[in-house]
């Protein structure tokens, strides 16, 4: 019993059905008190409503009347377990077999002797006559004590009977709880001895142990997805260094090499050491990001006004490299968020649209807001991305065959989502035709 105890499970159980228990006690304390209560009441109507006739039989015929009227009354009382007695001024009793002392007028708890049992009680009322006698009425209370007697019964074997299903219930509430629980903790113990592919049992009666596999099974889903961007950036932070680090060590070599005028190379090996800092400074943004302490911050920005001013001082860059800026941004468009953040991803966007698209290329800022969504929009009708390569252009150190050529990490549109996600915007790449959209949506955001 102490081990069953030791399970949550069956305590949880136990618990519940002691509860139940404890709950029948007091319910039949208050039938029992209630169904006694009710039989005095109806005994003392009917020893009142005896009394009054007997009353009336006096008011007619006096005390003989009365004596004989008790006399048929006694004849006939073979269900009622009624008793009768009439006593004069000194106590006898002249009529009636009650045999009892004279008890004082009004009600009273009495003792009388049955000519079979003895001793027995009775409930009686004792009423004094105009001529000195003093009547008495009394039920005996055996037949109310023989109720009690059953109800207590009944109840006591209704408690018994509940005692035994809510002990029976617990144990198999409890093992059927344990049994649940140990399957999540045996997929969970085999999560983690290695198998991370494994994930928490789901039936389909969806009750709330399924919803919590459900929420586990997304948790680790993350976790699984953590793990494995985690492995890639690894990956990707070795491939990408790999070339500048011995392009850095070649340089220091010429350097070292160069006895007449090492500068030139010195200076390149710093040009290549900041590139360096700079791919660091850009992960380290990105976990930023991604953790969501930046959320904390945010506060309501005129997202409006903030892109009038990003393409009024982004459009002469633009066409610096032949190219043309065009904004066309809707008014009084406001949104919850980071202002440096908010900038951060359109200038990455912006960037983007001048890297990798040819000269004479138009670009479009475009802000609009329309039934509850807000859209912010970064278009070009350049050579735009085939549909397969959308999705790893998001990536970290995600970099397409056509751009190997052009400066860059891989860093820029994984910068954008991690922001895009802090803000609760969705990033969606789409085909502009000709061209790319990449556009960061708010849904349900009032303008």
């Amino acid at each position: 019993m102490f081990r069953l105890l030791n399970s949550a499970a069956y305590r949880i159980a136990f618990t519940y059905s002691a509860a139940f228990v404890l709950t029948m006690v007091p319910l039949g304390v208050a039938v029992y008190c209630a169904a006694d209560a009710n039989f005095k009441r109806q005994e003392s109507t009917h020893i009142t409503e005896e009394t009054a006739g007997l009353l009336r039989e006096f008011d007619q015929d006096g005390r003989a009347g009365l004596s004989d009227a008790i006399g048929e009354r006694e004849v006939g009382n073979t269900i009622t377990n009624l008793g009768y007695a009439l006593f004069d001024a000194e106590g006898r009793r002249i009529a009636g077999g009650l045999n009892t002392p004279r008890p004082p007028p009004g009600w009273h708890d009495i003792v009388f002797v049955d000519p079979h049992e003895g001793s027995d009680a009775a409930r009686a009322l004792a009423t004094e006559l105009p001529d000195g006698t003093r009547l008495v009425v009394a039920v005996d209370r055996e037949g109310v004590e023989r109720i009690d007697a059953t109800i207590l019964s009944l109840f006591s074997m209704a408690l018994v009977v509940v005692l035994i299903i809510g002990m029976v219930g617990a144990l198999l509430l409890g093992a059927y709880l344990r049994r649940r629980l140990s399957h999540l903790s045996g997929t969970a113990r085999i999560i983690m001895a290695g198998d991370l592919g494994r994930r928490m049992p789901v039936s389909a009666r969806g009750d709330e142990f399924d919803q919590l596999s459900v929420t586990l099974n997304a948790m680790l889903d993350r976790i699984a997805a953590l793990l494995d961007n985690l492995r890639q950036v690894s990956s990707d932070v070795a491939h990408d260094l790999r070339t500048p680090l011995a392009r850095l060590r070649n340089q220091l070599e010429r350097a070292l090499g160069d006895t007449g005028n090492p500068r030139a190379a010195l200076e390149q090996a710093i040009a290549q050491s900041d590139e360096l800092l700079a791919l660091f400074a850009a992960i380290l943004r990105i976990s930023e990001v991604e953790g969501g302490a930046l959320g904390r911050a945010f506060a309501r920005i005129d997202l409006s006004q903030l892109m009038i001013d990003l393409g009024e001082s982004y459009a002469p860059a633009v066409a610096d490299g032949d190219r043309t800026l065009e904004c066309a941004i809707a008014p009084h468009v406001v949104v919850n968020g980071d202002h440096e953040l908010l900038v951060q991803a359109v200038i990455n966007l912006l960037d983007n649209a001048q890297r990798y698209t040819p000269p004479k290329t138009r670009i479009l800022l475009r802000l609009a807001a329309a039934d509850g969504n807000t859209r912010l929009t970064v278009a070009d009708n350049g050579p735009g991305v085939a549909s397969a390569d959308r999705e790893r252009m998001v990536r970290r150190f995600g970099r397409l065959e056509a751009s190997r050529s052009t400066p860059g990490h891989g860093l820029g549109l994984n910068l954008v989502a991690a922001i895009a996600a802090i803000h609760r915007a969705e990033l969606v790449i789409e085909d502009n035709g000709p061209g790319l959209r990449v556009s960061l949506l708010w849904s349900r955001i009032a303008a």
